[in-house]
């Protein structure tokens, strides 16, 4: 069995394959990428490991992926985390290729299935919509603690710009999604949830797109919104959630938030846990928990909020 580990910088790709140990280096480009796909086409690798990398893994994974080549991309902190344990603390591009290699035998982390065009195009858009309206919620907080009418003005000008963009960005999306009758027909089933509008539903479509492949244990552990526990011998430690998808998390807690208020069978297992002792976050993360398993089932089984809400 063959695995490849692929170290990803702007501007160059690092190889290391192992048992062999050969390893090779080639440009992150459409050029180096075409390289790479034929040789390690010639390889036959059981899987491919790349670190995400704030996206210059995107092309060259969807290259390898349209190739036929089973690829992974993994979290960096993971693969770091083994490093450390294996005993290899010094960092270099070469190293991380080898390391990434190592963690694929090791590890054998799962590939998913690559996006398709529009699903990408529908991820950037989703994005690029929460990167502007961080930029206006920084701006708005400057103009609250500003006192120079001069400053002022400029940043009331900033907001209202940012404001026309995030307008378009939502044009953008919903032209988009309008074009494909399968995207608007999931919008419109997880949008039938109370609490659920469109900003959740397309975040949670375009950001996790294994919804409604997973079982409610494993797309839990995947949001981050599942509770590790802390125990050692006899003491009992305070679980807690961690890692996951931050972006979705977000959504979902303030989608949750609302469903305290609107859905009937969110507010009651709210609650039910307030009056059993547990503070209100922790009751919120636990109904947004069960949230999640609800939109879950309601993908996998194609059926809207009506029909799946007493059996998720």
């Amino acid at each position: 069995m063959v695995f490849v580990g692929i170290d990803v910088s702007k501007h160059q790709l690092d190889v290391f394959v192992r048992p062999s140990g050969e390893r090779w280096s080639v440009e992150n480009s459409p050029k180096g990428h075409a390289q790479l796909v034929t040789k390690l086409c010639a390889v036959v690798p059981t899987l491919v490991v790349l670190e995400a990398t704030g996206g210059y893994q995107a092309a060259v994974a969807g290259e390898l992926a349209a190739g036929g080549l089973a690829v992974a991309v993994v979290n960096p902190r993971q693969v770091r985390d083994f490093a450390k344990a294996t005993g290899r603390l010094a960092k270099t591009d070469e190293i991380d290729a080898t390391v990434l290699a190592h963690f694929a035998e090791a590890v054998r982390p799962e590939p998913r299935p690559f996006p398709d065009e529009l699903t990408l195009e529908l991820q950037a858009l989703v994005t690029r919509r929460r990167q502007l309206i961080d930029m206006r919620t920084a701006e708005i907080n400057r103009l609250e603690t500003c006192r120079v009418e001069q400053v002022r003005r400029n940043i009331q000008k900033m907001i209202n710009l940012l404001t026309k963009q995030i307008d378009k960005v939502d044009d953008d999306l919903d032209t988009t999604i309008r074009r494909s009758p399968a995207w608007r027909d999931r919008e419109d089933l997880l949008s039938s949830v109370k609490g659920v509008g469109s900003t959740t539903a397309r975040t949670m479509l375009t950001q996790l797109p294994e919804l409604g492949r997973l079982n409610r244990r494993e797309i839990a552990a995947l949001v981050g919104l599942a509770p590790f526990n802390n125990d050692s011998g006899r003491r009992s430690g305070q679980r807690s959630i961690r890692g996951g998808r931050a972006e979705v998390r977000s959504v979902l807690y303030m989608a949750t938030v609302c469903a305290v208020r609107c859905n009937a069978q969110i507010r009651t297992v709210y609650e039910r846990l307030v009056l059993a002792g547990k503070k209100p976050k922790v009751a919120l993360i636990a109904c947004a928990r069960k949230l999640l398993t609800i939109l879950n089932a309601m993908v996998r089984t194609n059926q809207p909020w009506r029909l799946n809400a007493e059996v998720a």
